[in-house]
């Protein structure tokens, strides 16, 4: 079984950053890989990252790509996502997620199988 903790949401003005941590315990999977979604009121959980273990491969939204950054320290067993020039529309819960082992780098969140508690990230205007 694996566990998902997640850590580091907040309040933050808009421009402003935070660092999100993903820790893992359990099994290891053999796609190797760890995602983000984040879920704002009334709308669905939307894809935000992805990474393999060994940092080499990413998957970026759009939405995020060149204000977030997705970093790993396998000595930790910790995903790290620094968000920079945070924007309002970024307020959400952010959710640390683990794919089923066929998959590498999912976008799809039903291709998820494990999920931590979720943060909650504010950005305010």
């Amino acid at each position: 079984q694996v566990q998902l903790v997640e850590s580091g949401g907040g309040l933050v003005q808009a421009g402003g950053s935070l660092r999100l941590s993903c820790t893992a315990s359990g099994r290891t999977f053999s796609s190797d890989s760890l995602g983000w979604f984040r879920q704002a009121p009334g709308k669905e959980r939307e894809f935000v990252v992805a990474v393999n273990w060994s940092g080499r491969r990413t998957n970026y939204a759009d939405s995020v790509k060149g204000r977030f950054t997705i970093s790993t320290d396998n000595a930790k067993n910790t995903v790290y996502l620094q968000m920079n020039s945070l924007k309002p529309e970024d307020t959400a819960v952010y959710y640390c997620a683990a794919p089923d082992a066929r998959y590498t780098l999912p976008n799809k969140a039903n291709d998820y199988v494990y999920w931590g508690q979720g943060t909650q990230v504010t950005v305010s205007s």
